[in-house]
């Protein structure tokens, strides 16, 4: 597996008066390949040598502050954005990195995503080279909304994935509005892919292996609160039995383990799973 390389370049931006503070830190995390946190939010951008490769913007301070940090490490133009997906939280704002000549976003995407029209779609797959780098998109399917991807990035093997899953990190509070076997059959297609290093929307920097770990958290989650709705539990039992201890040292586990099986008792309840 290739090395990880976690040279810090930048931390620490204090917001502009016009929004709240935010703080802001870039990380190399290959030769080419950079890793934007934006408090709770992450974006990858690549450097290949014949232009900047970006990703989402996750607001407008964001992408601007990241284009002129960007301006400081190469002379190369910012030639792509790629949206993972149209979801507000990460797509916003896109205006800040400037004219893009080239913008790519999954078929289902909006018209324009915060007035940035996409200028690329794609139904299943798309790959193209910039500077040596080839870029390999995967559409997911439904689940996490109808609209995400996964960035493969070679030959630096690295993929960026948004919210369908993350590094040993509970799944966000509860699956709100999501058909969970879909998110699970997109688990499943992320574990597919070919790379080394994980690059997730949210928390910190992984390995291919933490996607199988993730999906084996979603299965055994789903298995045990189906067991106990057959069994008759109510929901709020259900929140004191399906602890999943093995589970205690990932984030956000005191947080959001209750809302976890909440909302996966209401996806079972309601897809008429329990019989």
């Amino acid at each position: 597996m290739r090395r990880l390389l976690t040279t810090l370049i930048l931390v620490l931006c204090t917001g502009s008066a016009l929004a709240q503070d935010a703080t802001r830190e870039i990380t190399r995390v290959t030769y080419d390949v950079y890793r934007f946190q934006n408090n709770f939010h992450v974006n990858m951008f690549v450097i290949t040598g014949d232009g900047v490769v970006v990703t989402d913007p996750i607001d407008f301070e964001a992408a601007s502050w990241l284009k002129n940090e960007i301006a400081k490490l190469t002379d190369e133009p910012i030639t792509y954005l790629i949206y993972s997906h149209s979801h507000a939280d990460h797509a916003s704002g896109g205006t800040g990195y400037g004219d893009v000549p080239n913008v790519i976003a999954q078929r289902n995407a909006p018209e324009d995503i915060d007035l940035v029209e996409p200028t690329i779609r794609f139904e299943e797959e798309l790959t193209f080279e910039v500077g040596g780098k080839t870029f390999e998109l995967t559409y997911l399917g439904l689940g996490h909304g109808n609209d995400l991807i996964a960035i493969v990035v070679h030959p630096d093997d690295v993929a960026f994935v948004v919210d369908a899953v993350s590094s040993k990190r509970l799944f966000y509070r509860d699956f709100a509005g999501a058909n969970i076997d879909d998110w699970i059959a997109q688990v499943r297609k992320v574990d597919g892919l070919d790379f080394d290093i994980l690059l997730g929307g949210h928390g910190p920097v992984g390995v291919k292996r933490d996607v199988g770990l993730g999906l084996a958290y979603l299965e055994t989650l789903r298995a045990r609160v189906l067991q106990g709705l057959q069994a008759g539990e109510s929901v709020d039992e259900l929140k004191r039995s399906v602890t999943m201890d093995e589970y205690r040292d990932w984030e956000n586990y005191q947080q959001w383990r209750a809302l976890n099986v909440e909302g996966m008792a209401r996806f079972l309840e309601e897809s008429g799973a329990v019989q």
